[in-house]
């Protein structure tokens, strides 16, 4: 196996297994606490606010990114612009497909000179290979406060994801 092979596949890996803890999370979650529009951070919104920004740092570039219907690009406005409406459950494990399928997308044109090469956002001063490594933090960072979250209303949580299930080694 290539080095370029070896590191999309352990990447792949790790990025799928912070995918699946995001998407227990959600599973997870009783209707009264995904909808409950007085918690703050309101735990649909952590769950589409990542979902977010999975797909956004997916995209070529920032030109090239538009998020599927019912989606908005409100998510990048400075200002903090919530959706005007709670996300349902199944929009936001649509949307989480979304993004798993656009990963695997990624991974398969992964490179070394690839991962070498500028990653097309301005705001972020780093080659393709260390946004997709930001990208798997972030959606890990948010997994992990969903899962507190849940323990603090709920006392239960679902398990840790040591390798996503999703990995295969790709020809």
């Amino acid at each position: 196996m290539s080095i370029d092979m070896t590191w999309r596949t352990a990447i792949g890996a790790q990025f799928h297994a912070a995918i699946d803890m995001l998407e227990n999370a959600a599973r997870a979650c009783p209707g009264t606490l995904w909808g409950d529009r007085d918690r703050r951070p309101e735990f649909w919104y952590l769950v589409y606010h990542t979902l977010f920004w999975l797909d956004y740092y997916l995209a070529d570039s920032e030109r090239d990114f538009a998020p599927p219907a019912p989606f908005m690009l409100g998510e990048r406005d400075p200002e903090g612009v919530m959706p005007d409406r709670v996300y349902t459950k199944d929009e936001l494990l649509g949307y989480l497909r979304h993004g798993r399928s656009r990963l695997g997308t990624v991974l398969d044109a992964m490179t070394g000179a690839r991962a070498a090469a500028p990653c097309g956002f301005e705001r972020r001063d780093m080659s393709a290979g260390e946004l997709l490594l930001y990208n798997l933090r972030h959606v890990q960072h948010h997994a992990a406060q969903l899962h507190l979250i849940l323990r603090q209303s709920t006392d239960s949580v679902p398990g840790w994801v040591s390798r996503g299930p999703d990995a295969v080694e790709r020809p």
